[in-house]
């Protein structure tokens, strides 16, 4: 998991990335990003609906 912070205000999103068999949700909160690695996409997908349910926002993004 890295935490960065970051410069400015930065609209806040959940992403759903699978690469190389391995499945990453990045998670902007507007201050910080947090990525964080999953094994199993059914656990990265939970995670993911939990930050936009905390974001309150109406969608994460799968790229």
């Amino acid at each position: 998991m890295d935490d960065v912070q970051m410069l400015g205000k930065v609209q806040p999103c959940v992403e759903v990335v699978e690469a190389c068999g391995e499945w990453f949700v990045r998670v902007v909160d507007g201050q910080k990003k947090t990525t964080l690695a999953f094994e199993i996409e059914a656990f990265a997908l939970a995670f993911a609906e939990g930050q936009r349910m905390r974001l309150g926002l109406d969608t994460f993004v799968r790229l």
